[in-house]
């Protein structure tokens, strides 16, 4: 459990320096340059989802709930619209329109999935704490700056390209879970 807790730290830390300590994070970059800056940062952000990965594998399993089987298929659907809106910043879809801080959105949507399904102590660290970080990271952009404007091109066909990008990766997000022996479509597991 305390390599899950480090990792939850260092993940705050990097990704939150910026936000609520924007002069450290320019220091940083003006000790440094701006190149090396970001590689020490993606660095420390690579490290600290190798703590909270080989924190959560080794913890111990305490229940707190038992989610019931039917809150795996909203969790796959969340997990669908958690991956659909993590990606539409990047896509010439309406959706952006709509969604001024996609990745948080999607992170905060990904957490609530997981949370609903997971209803152990060390999920509720993990996944609680990657909720409150999104929040947190959230309220602290806007504060700082503002909130942007959502004018961006979009169009129906750049939706489209969205929705089937969205569900490709989603597949592969799912075959992930399954090479990593996680089943996350419910029931005991694959048919066989």
């Amino acid at each position: 459990m305390t390599l899950l807790i480090l990792g939850l730290i260092l993940w705050f830390a990097t990704h939150l320096l910026a936000i609520k300590a924007p002069g450290a994070r320019a220091g940083l970059t003006n000790a440094v340059g701006e190149l090396p800056s970001k590689g020490i940062m993606a660095v420390l952000t690579l490290a600290s989802v190798v703590l909270m990965v080989k924190g959560y594998q080794s913890a111990d399993y305490i229940e707190l709930w038992l989610a019931p089987p039917f809150l795996t298929h909203l969790n796959n659907l969340l997990m669908l619209v958690a991956i659909f809106v993590f990606i539409a910043g990047n896509m010439p879809s309406v959706i952006r329109n709509k969604i001024r801080h996609p990745q948080l959105a999607a992170a905060k949507i990904w957490a609530l999935a997981h949370l609903l399904v997971n209803g152990d102590v060390a999920s509720v660290i993990l996944f609680g704490g990657i909720l409150a970080w999104a929040v947190i990271a959230l309220i602290g952009t806007n504060k700082r700056d503002g909130k942007p404007p959502l004018e961006k091109k979009a169009s129906i066909l750049g939706l489209g390209i969205h929705a089937v990008v969205a569900l490709v990766v989603y597949v592969v997000v799912g075959y992930i879970h399954m090479w990593a022996g996680i089943w996350p479509f419910g029931g005991d597991g694959p048919p066989v």
